[in-house]
């Protein structure tokens, strides 16, 4: 049973969807499972290819998801400190 990747083109998640035989349409568009759009596209599959450009992809899609995390930490502290001073005021 072949396993497609995919990425969402809302969110940038990436995930892999398990494809049954005889039913193709299972692979055509399926619901990202972080944000449930229905925006995904199927991606190559590099399977243990290693070269400068395939690390390079690789590195900046981490940064891209770190940047993200980093950004919503950040709106949640700024969100608890708000909320803190609001209470001792």
């Amino acid at each position: 049973m072949p396993i497609f990747e995919f990425e969402c083109r809302s969110c940038g998640h990436a995930f892999e969807q398990l494809v049954l035989p005889g039913r193709p349409e299972t692979a055509e568009k399926p619901s990202c499972p972080a944000c449930q759009a229905t925006n995904t596209e199927r991606t190559l599959s590099i399977c243990a290819i290693s070269s400068e450009s395939t690390r390079q992809s690789a590195l900046q899609k981490a940064r891209k998801r770190n940047q993200s995390v980093v950004v919503e930490k950040e709106r949640e502290e700024f969100k608890e400190m708000v909320e803190h001073a609001n209470e001792h005021h």
